[in-house]
C-alpha cells in the first residue's frame, strides 16, 4: 500500500516528487511493475480530465468506463494477484482523482468501470487507455460511490466480492456463491484471445448489448455486431446449438448460418461474429 499512498499524495498535490524519477533513482527489480502502474494511472487520469465536463448548473460528467489495453506479453505477466493489485491501484487513483476533479460539484455517475483488455499490436511495456461514455453492462469491475460528510467519493468493488451496503460501518465483505459452469467460451479478436467466459446457463445471448438490452456474453468494440447477434444453447444430450439473429452474418467454419434457424456446432469449430471468433470449451 506504500506505492498506492504515494500515488494518492501525488494526485492530491501533496508532494512534488516525480514517482517515476524516484523509481529510476532507487532502481530495484520490484520497481518495474510499480513504474508500469504509475504510468497507467497517469494515462487514466489524463483521459478522465480530458473527457469530463460540467454544464452550467449541472453535475460533473465523467466517462462511465475506462478500458486499459495491454500488450499480449504484459497481459500474461499481469495475472492472478498481480492483476488484482494493478486493478486495486487503478481504482484508488480513479476514486481519489474523481473526487478531486469534481470539487464541490456533484458527480453525475453513480458508478464507473475499469476493464483490462489485450491489444495484439502493442509491444511489451506499451499500453493505451480508452474512455467510453456508453453505459457498461454487468461483468466489469465496478467502482461505486460511498458518501462522506463533505462530499461523495468512490469506493472500489470487486467483480466477485462486493461491499455490503447499509450493513455496518465496518463494511463487511459479502462473497457471492459461484454457479457451476456447464462449459466455457473463448472470445478472440484479431488473433488474440480476449477472455475465457464460464457459462452457467443452458441458453445464452451473444452481442454487443445496449443500455436497454443486456446480453449474457457481451462482445464490444465492433459496431457491426448486433445488440443480440446470436443465441447459443446446450441441450440435455450435451450438444450445442446456435441461432443467428444479427443483421450481419454469423459464420461457422466459414459457412454462413441461416437466420433464426438452430444449427448444431461443435467445440472445435470457429464461430465468427464480425471481427470476433468464439470457440466452445467443454468441461
Amino acid at each position: 500500500m506504500g506505492l498506492i499512498e504515494s500515488i494518492r499524495r501525488w494526485i492530491d498535490g501533496e508532494t512534488g516528487e516525480d514517482l517515476l524519477e524516484a523509481a529510476d533513482e532507487h532502481a530495484k527489480p520490484r520497481r518495474v511493475w510499480e513504474e508500469f502502474l504509475v504510468k497507467i494511472a497517469r494515462e487514466v487520469e489524463a483521459a478522465m480530465q480530458r473527457e469530463m465536463f460540467t454544464p452550467p448548473g449541472g453535475p460533473t460528467y465523467i466517462p462511465r468506463e475506462y478500458i486499459v489495453y495491454l500488450s499480449a506479453d504484459d497481459d500474461k505477466d499481469w495475472q492472478g494477484d498481480k492483476r488484482r493489485g494493478l486493478e486495486q491501484g487503478l481504482f484508488h487513483v480513479l476514486s481519489e482523482r474523481a473526487r478531486e476533479l469534481s470539487g464541490t460539484t456533484q458527480l453525475a455517475v453513480k458508478s464507473f468501470a475499469v476493464e483490462l483488455r489485450v491489444d495484439g499490436t502493442l509491444n511489451k511495456g506499451e499500453f493505451r487507455v480508452q474512455a467510453v461514455w456508453d453505459e457498461t453492462e454487468s461483468g466489469h469491475t465496478m467502482v461505486t460511490p460511498r458518501v462522506t460528510q463533505s462530499s461523495a467519493t468512490f469506493n472500489p468493488n470487486d467483480t466477485v466480492v462486493e461491499r455490503a451496503e447499509d450493513v455496518s460501518e465496518s463494511e463487511n465483505t459479502v462473497v457471492r456463491p459461484k454457479a457451476s459452469a456447464l462449459y466455457s467460451v473463448e472470445v478472440w479478436l484479431d488473433g488474440v484471445r480476449q477472455s475465457v467466459v464460464p457459462i452457467t446457463k443452458n441458453e445464452i445471448t451473444i452481442g454487443r448489448g445496449s443500455r436497454s438490452i443486456s446480453v449474457d456474453l457481451p462482445i464490444k468494440g465492433d459496431p457491426e455486431v448486433s445488440r443480440v447477434h446470436a443465441v447459443m444453447s446446450r441441450d440435455n444430450e450435451g450438444r450445442y446449438w446456435l441461432v443467428a439473429k444479427g443483421r450481419n452474418p454469423t459464420l461457422v467454419n466459414g459457412r454462413e448460418l441461416p437466420r433464426e434457424e438452430p444449427t448444431e456446432v461443435a467445440p472445435d469449430q470457429k464461430i465468427a461474429i464480425c471481427n470476433f471468433v468464439i470457440r466452445i470449451q467443454p468441461r
